[in-house]
């Protein structure tokens, strides 16, 4: 059971990191996105206030190499916004929005391998507490001992359960 709480408390540990390291990436690219599209906005703004204040000026030719430039950006920024097409890392799509909603389930998978931890943590410490209990009440020949022994064991088997399956919350962590 030792060796099972503590393949348990690795595992939800390599989970916490990982999903971290995902959700790091995830914000810093829909940061990016944001950046960029924020970019392209402007460019497309400034395009347009050169069409208002020059717009007689300028040939048709002109103004609508303007407009193309323009609806370019538009279209760039509305796909920045809103990209369903999956991608190698990001499955659901590359937009702002997908990215949000891949984030916050990545999140989810954190704060839940997170939850799981300390659950393994404490019923380690406790299986070794009650081996070394076990121990000792073989070599003192003592039932009172052997009795603690396995209800600090059984306490443990709980939080081993716990880690798996998250019945309860531990009051600290």
């Amino acid at each position: 059971m030792l060796a099972i709480a503590s393949l348990g408390g690795d595992n939800a540990t390599k989970e916490a990191l990982n999903t971290n390291v995902t959700v790091t990436d995830t914000w810093a690219f829909f940061q990016a996105r944001n950046i960029r599209q924020t970019s392209n906005e402007v460019a497309a703004n400034d395009l347009r206030a050169q069409l208002l204040l020059h717009g007689d000026s300028l040939t048709d030719e002109t103004r609508q190499q303007l407009q193309s430039q323009i609806d370019r950006y538009t279209a760039t920024v509305a796909r920045y916004e809103d990209d369903p097409t999956p991608d190698s890392r990001y499955p659901s799509g590359t937009g702002k929005q997908q990215l949000a909603d891949y984030a916050t389930a990545q999140e989810h998978r954190r704060d839940h391998a997170l939850a799981q931890d300390p659950n393994f943590d404490f019923s380690t410490a406790l299986f070794q507490i009650a081996i070394v209990l076990g121990s000792v009440a073989i070599v003192a020949s003592s039932r009172p001992i052997l009795g603690l022994s396995v209800v600090v064991g059984l306490a443990a088997v709980v939080l081993t359960l716990n880690g798996f399956f998250l019945f309860f919350d531990l009051p600290i962590g």
